[in-house]
């Protein structure tokens, strides 16, 4: 009775004084007997940020702030381009329709929540699915309500979506094993409609609502059939610094159904194992953590064991964020003219990290000394080690904050005079609008894509599968990362992309991979990226975008990573998708006994 008498106030409050009314959104409207459970509102810091809106953030993607709570609506764009460092709740109807993560679609008849830091954790502990959302413009406050509707909408979604996951997978994956998850649906439908009756009780309404979603989550977490081609990896950044810990973690793995690893091999400009190369040019020889061993040959040798394929995982032309000037043996201080600098900084002797990446340096992928030093690091490994493949990471250009600033790094002594030789122009003194603008753009954008051709032949030369961590989409890899995934493919000079999705949304997963499908070479393979369990997302947002992933004929699912994929989700995917598949024995045909008969002599 309390519950509904507030309820009944704030109704009466919204309908009549239009708190929270505004060009956006209507104010709330509760149906006959809803009853609001809880309601929390939090500042807005910018709608549609611009750096001359966000005067006191907008240095992260998407002109979102440190700790800032962001509205994003159609007029901002298409998408939200922002980083994996947040949070984002898509909004239809004044109704959270799904929890995102990154660079989420901007729906035209909605909005798209952000936060990042604290506006993160407010996020995570006041909206979920069927969360109602009203905005006060005047007043730039956000305020969300979760009501007994709210409940219905989440328990009625899941089991629509685990439904058709069943009848998808129904015929098409060999020996599905179907029924657990539909007994699950069948409870979630029953306590729906307990929850539907009970419409003059909201405690009971929550009760049963609440338990449905229970059960629909169990029938999702149990939908996914394992298929027996499919690559199951991890990125991994080894910690292991015994043989026997590395067995551990490979046990584990193994027992998880894992069948691929990529392996951080060259990170923050250090290797794992001990180099003749970096110690040639006079750098560190081997990354500390790992002095008293090489655990590469471990890895290689023990996972070769249990039949698990073992990928490097490359940072290509990013050397972490450690100050050079302190570290006297890392590469950007013996080189410091290797460094990549910003238009703004070209002339500081200085080497210039990227503030929107951890203040991490980067390598000048013009520079062929550059180009030369990571060409023989690679050719070290696949000789000395004979790994499955190569995974190319940080293959780009430091990430400008949007296209419109896709000249703020490149800007080095080499590749300024080497553009000048071929153009003419130095192209410190380009603007946007330059003729030799776009050329610009090629120029770096070449450098790139000539070091993926080099490390292209490499594999072939050497029967090394080589593949490449690419942003799926097309314009901004261009505009922002300098990175032309799509002339790599069309050259045949790659094998694979393992792409980013930086987001919880199965929506986008689906949209991003069938723009790379398009794009790309028949020839090249691609292998889902997923960043569900670094972002801390729930077991059944994995479920949707594996299962999208698989819609569209990927390769394979590669998870995003090792350390933060903790037991809730290697419990779920080690008993669905990742199910270890036991190859049938087949039994040998029984000899014939042989009957000997021997004459008394």
């Amino acid at each position: 009775m309390y519950i509904r008498i507030i309820s009944s106030i704030i109704l009466l409050l919204l309908t009549t004084t239009n708190v929270f009314a505004s060009d956006v959104y209507e104010p709330i409207n509760l149906k006959r007997n809803e009853v609001i459970f809880t309601s929390a509102s939090k500042q807005i810091n910018v709608i549609d940020p611009t750096p001359q809106k966000n005067t006191k953030g907008s240095i992260f993607p998407g002109g979102r702030g440190p700790n800032q709570l962001i509205i994003y609506t159609s007029e901002f764009g298409d998408r939200t381009n922002t980083n994996e460092y947040g949070t984002e709740a898509i909004v239809q109807d004044n109704i959270v329709t799904m929890i995102s993560g990154a660079n989420s679609f901007i729906p035209l008849d909605g909005i798209v929540i952000s936060g990042h830091g604290d506006a993160k954790i407010w996020m995570n502990k006041n909206i979920t699915v069927g969360t109602k959302v009203y905005i006060d413009k005047p007043n730039q406050t956000l305020n969300v309500y979760t009501t007994s509707e709210s409940y219905l909408y989440e328990a009625e979604q899941k089991i629509s979506e685990t439904k058709a996951m069943i009848d998808y997978y129904k015929g098409k994956a060999p020996n599905y094993s179907w029924r657990t998850s539909s007994c699950h649906i069948e409870e979630a439908e029953n306590y729906l409609k307990k929850a539907q009756k009970e419409s003059d009780d909201q405690k009971h309404v929550q009760k049963y609502a609440k338990l449905a979603i229970e059960e629909a989550n169990q029938a999702m977490e149990t939908v996914l059939p394992a298929l027996p081609d499919e690559l199951k990896g991890y990125w991994i950044r080894p910690t292991e610094k015994t043989e026997s810990q590395i067995i551990a973690t490979l046990n584990c793995m193994e027992n998880a159904g894992i069948n691929t690893i990529f392996l951080e091999t060259f990170y923050h400009g250090k290797t794992i194992f001990p180099s003749n190369t970096m110690k040639k040019y006079g750098f560190l020889a081997q990354n500390e953590l790992f002095n008293s061993f090489d655990p590469l040959s471990i890895w290689i040798k023990e996972a070769h064991k249990r039949n698990m394929k073992v990928h490097i995982w490359f940072q290509s032309f990013y050397v972490g964020n450690l100050t050079p000037s302190k570290n006297p043996q890392s590469i950007l201080a013996v080189h410091p003219e290797w460094g990549n600098k910003t238009q703004a900084d070209y002339s500081s002797s200085v080497p210039t990290s990227s503030r929107s990446e951890h203040n991490g340096y980067f390598l000048d992928p013009a520079n062929p000394e550059v180009q030369k030093f990571l060409e023989e690091l690679l050719t070290e490994i696949i000789c000395n080690y004979k790994p499955d493949g190569i995974n190319l990471d940080y293959i780009r250009y430091p990430q400008s904050i949007s296209k419109n600033v896709s000249g703020s790094w490149g800007y080095t002594t080499f590749a300024r005079q080497d553009f000048k030789d071929l153009y003419g122009t130095d192209p410190i003194n380009l603007k946007l609008n330059d003729d030799l603008w776009e050329k610009w753009n090629d120029y770096r954008r070449e450098n790139i894509t000539n070091f993926v051709r080099k490390i292209g032949t490499l594999g072939r030369q050497t029967n090394t599968y080589i593949s490449a961590v690419i942003f799926p989409d097309i314009e901004s890899a261009l505009n922002t990362k300098q990175q032309d995934w799509r002339t790599w493919s069309k050259r045949n000079y790659i094998n694979g992309f393992t792409p980013l999705f930086l987001t919880f949304d199965p929506k986008m997963v689906a949209a991003m991979t069938k723009d790379i499908m398009s794009i790309k070479s028949p020839n090249t393979d691609i292998y889902a990226g997923i960043f569900v369990t670094f972002m801390g997302g729930s077991n059944e947002d994995l479920v949707r975008q594996i299962h999208e992933a698989r819609k569209l004929k990927s390769n394979g699912i590669i998870l995003f990573d090792y350390a933060h994929t903790t037991k809730n989700y290697t419990e779920m995917l080690s008993n669905s998708a990742f199910k270890p598949i036991k190859k049938k024995s087949v039994e040998k045909p029984k000899k014939k006994k042989r009957f000997w008969f021997f004459k008394k002599k």
